[in-house]
């Protein structure tokens, strides 16, 4: 059911890694990376989602907002003191000082609450959620990569039911992302999202029953 590389050996940890086990969870847009992340999520395992840290790195009072007003200019904030997000984007669209500024600044941040969130995780494993995984070389991180895979005419269509967007601007988006075949040669295990959220799930749960049966026995031989 879920296709896994066999004969593989495990990948070796940079000596910056943390001790947890960290499991890497990417898929291209519409591909049902949310909904897998969801199902971990009910089962008891620790979720770091990049999304959600990038928007913690700026939030009200945060070093990353305070540096980008200083940088912009305050006319980069909301009434209530909060980043603008639109402001943002069209201080970065098209130029590429201010994106690379942007980046200098916000990936160093991203990275270390996300290393600080995998430190404090107290499940057997815990998942670390995000988008643009491959992209990033962010599966350094990761003792093991998840793939979240279907067609790419089922990313165009289901990112667009659900979005709301047009199809050229989902067509940007996956050109701007790896592709299915960088990803998928990324992959330890790969979750097929081409069926129902009931396959899915199906799949989900026999990848933490394995983690569990493997991560759970490596805890206790280092304790």
């Amino acid at each position: 059911m879920v296709a896994t590389k066999t004969a593989q050996a495990e990948p070796k940890r940079p000596s910056n890694k943390s001790d947890k086990v960290v499991i890497g969870l990417t898929g291209g847009i519409g591909s049902g990376k949310s909904a897998a992340t969801n199902k971990f999520a009910a089962l008891g395992i620790d979720i770091i989602d990049a999304d959600e840290v990038a928007r913690d790195v700026v939030t009200l009072g945060s070093e990353g907002l305070v540096k980008i007003t200083e940088h912009f200019g305050r006319d980069i904030l909301l009434e209530d003191g909060t980043l603008n997000r639109a402001a943002l984007r069209e201080c970065v669209f098209n130029n590429s000082e201010e994106k690379q500024w942007l980046n200098q600044l916000l990936h160093p941040l991203i990275r270390k609450a996300m290393l600080q969130q995998i430190a404090d995780s107290t499940s057997h494993y815990c998942i670390l959620s995000v988008p643009l995984l491959v992209e990033g070389n962010l599966s350094e991180l990761c003792d093991r990569v998840i793939v979240v895979d279907c067609p790419e005419s089922m990313q165009l269509e289901r990112a667009m039911q659900r979005d709301g967007s047009t199809k050229q601007l989902i067509e940007n988006i996956m050109a701007s992302q790896a592709t299915r075949k960088e990803r998928l040669a990324a992959a330890d295990d790969v979750i097929d999202n081409s069926k129902t959220i009931e396959f899915l799930n199906e799949q989900v749960i026999a990848l933490h029953n394995e983690y569990t049966r493997k991560y759970s026995a490596n805890n206790e031989n280092s304790s």
